[in-house]
């Protein structure tokens, strides 16, 4: 199955999770059209200054692909600065929080998978 650019279901998150501002959700795939246990399959867009508050994962991982920007993660904990083609994984039971810190929107494909 294709589906192109421009056609995605789009949402907008204000303060998610206790974040500040909007994050942009663009579905790829929705769960109802996955066979498997993926909760999400997105493009995660943060305007500067935006960000994910910390939350936790229980029962399920979530792994976030930078495809633009640049980013502060604290991964459980730990923080640190992601950029273009770094990875972040998330596993059950840990938290984290993202928060775009560049000049220009942190985009980031996100996959969350449900055990």
């Amino acid at each position: 199955m294709i589906r192109k650019k421009g056609t995605y279901e789009v949402s907008v998150r204000e303060e998610m999770r206790d974040g500040k501002g909007s994050v942009k959700i663009e579905h790829f795939w929705k769960a109802d059209e996955l066979k498997g246990k993926t909760r999400l399959c997105a493009r995660l867009t943060l305007e500067p200054g935006s960000s994910i508050g910390f939350h936790e994962h229980a029962d399920e991982e979530e792994v976030f692909v930078v495809l633009r920007g640049k980013g502060r993660i604290d991964d459980a904990g730990a923080e640190g600065i992601v950029e273009v083609g770094d990875t972040i994984l998330t596993a059950d039971g840990a938290g984290h929080a993202v928060e775009s810190i560049g000049d220009e929107p942190l985009e980031l494909m996100a996959v969350i998978v449900q055990y």
